[in-house]
């Protein structure tokens, strides 16, 4: 009678029984992993203690410093250094000219102008001197005799000089028609044709000489304090032809406008290239001095924004040196205001913070 009251009981209360039994399963299994998770994990360290943590190895390349040839380079303009445009100095019809690409040596004659009167006035200059030269003579041998005054030999002497005077002024007058050539060159300008009439002043012809060239160009202030007279340079044109020569100035003052320094060099062209008022390149050969060849790819940035380079010390651990770029292309960087010895991080960097103690692999170079 009890058991069959029992096992209505079981009967009536079975979902409680199945709950009861996953319960106990679900409790048993989280009790396993946590016992797991323990078993896996390392307990935490105490307070107050650090575990050390192994150190990064970096890749170093020794480098010494070498020698350094900078080079400055600006845009500027070939000119021939002798180069001028000849002016009239008297008025009168242009009667013959020399012909463009004439060549023609110092003291040719360039042209002619209309004579005019400056014949007869030469003559008549010529004949006014010799007749005041006579007059001066006869009155210095009357004055030897003491039959003359001192005032009337020095009026002879006055009309004798201003008499010379005239002859010299008609002589000039008579020269300026006919313009000569100042230097050996080329005519590369005619400014006139036959049967112009010119006056004092007027352009007549361009005369250039082109076996030496001038470039002159312009440096930023900041790229001036190296430069002096003296130091070798190349002229470079678009076309690739190449001329060497020498720095001859340097301006004292910056142009007021640009705050640039003007700068000139001379180049010889033996080969008579046409250059003269081209564009070139002018490559200025500073100085040598010693700096450091590196990869652009080893320069990083400190916190302040200075361009620097990981170095490993002698204590072995991670510094970043700022340094000044002298030159910088995609295959190579040169440096300077390092020390002439270091030991360059090229591999490993990032992984180690500043001062942190690394371990040193080398690599050749």
């Amino acid at each position: 009678m009890a058991s069959t009251a029992w096992r209505k009981r079981v009967t009536s209360n079975k979902k409680l029984v199945w709950g009861g039994a996953v319960l106990a399963v679900v409790l048993f299994w989280l009790w396993r992993g946590t016992l797991y998770q323990a078993a896996e994990q390392a307990p935490e360290a105490a307070a107050g203690t650090s575990v050390p943590s192994p150190a990064v190895t970096v890749q170093v390349q020794n480098m010494h410093a070498g020698p350094y040839q900078p080079l400055l380079k600006v845009q500027g303009q070939l000119q021939a250094l002798h180069h001028v445009v000849v002016r009239a100095r008297t008025e009168g019809v242009v009667e013959q000219l020399a012909v463009l690409g004439q060549a023609v040596a110092e003291g040719d004659k360039l042209l002619t102008l209309s004579i005019d009167d400056r014949r007869a006035s030469l003559v008549r200059a010529e004949a006014e001197r010799a007749l005041r030269a006579a007059e001066l003579q006869a009155a210095e041998r009357l004055q030897q005799k003491g039959l003359i005054a001192a005032t009337e030999l020095l009026m002879r002497r006055s009309a004798d000089a201003q008499a010379a005077a005239a002859l010299t002024q008609a002589r000039l007058a008579l020269d300026d028609s006919r313009p000569i050539a100042p230097f050996v060159g080329i005519v590369d300008v005619r400014h006139v044709e036959a049967g112009d009439y010119v006056v004092a002043g007027d352009a007549l012809l361009t005369l250039v000489n082109a076996d030496e060239l001038k470039l002159t160009a312009y440096v930023p202030q900041q790229q001036v304090a190296g430069l002096r007279p003296g130091l070798p340079v190349t002229a470079s044109s678009l076309d690739g032809r190449e001329l060497a020569g020498t720095l001859t100035f340097v301006a004292v003052a910056a142009d007021a406008d640009t705050r640039s320094f003007a700068v000139e060099a001379r180049f010889s062209n033996p080969q008579a290239w046409r250059l003269a008022g081209a564009s070139a390149e002018l490559n200025i050969s500073l100085p040598v001095r010693p700096a450091h060849r590196l990869s652009p790819s080893l320069l990083a940035l400190d916190e302040q924004g200075r361009t620097g380079v990981y170095v490993v010390d002698t204590q072995n651990r991670l510094q970043l040196l700022p340094l000044t770029v002298l030159a910088i292309t995609p295959d190579e960087a040169w440096v300077t205001g390092l020390p002439d010895q270091l030991r360059v991080v090229t591999r490993g960097a990032g992984f180690a913070g500043i001062g942190d103690a690394v371990m040193v692999q080398e690599t050749a170079q």
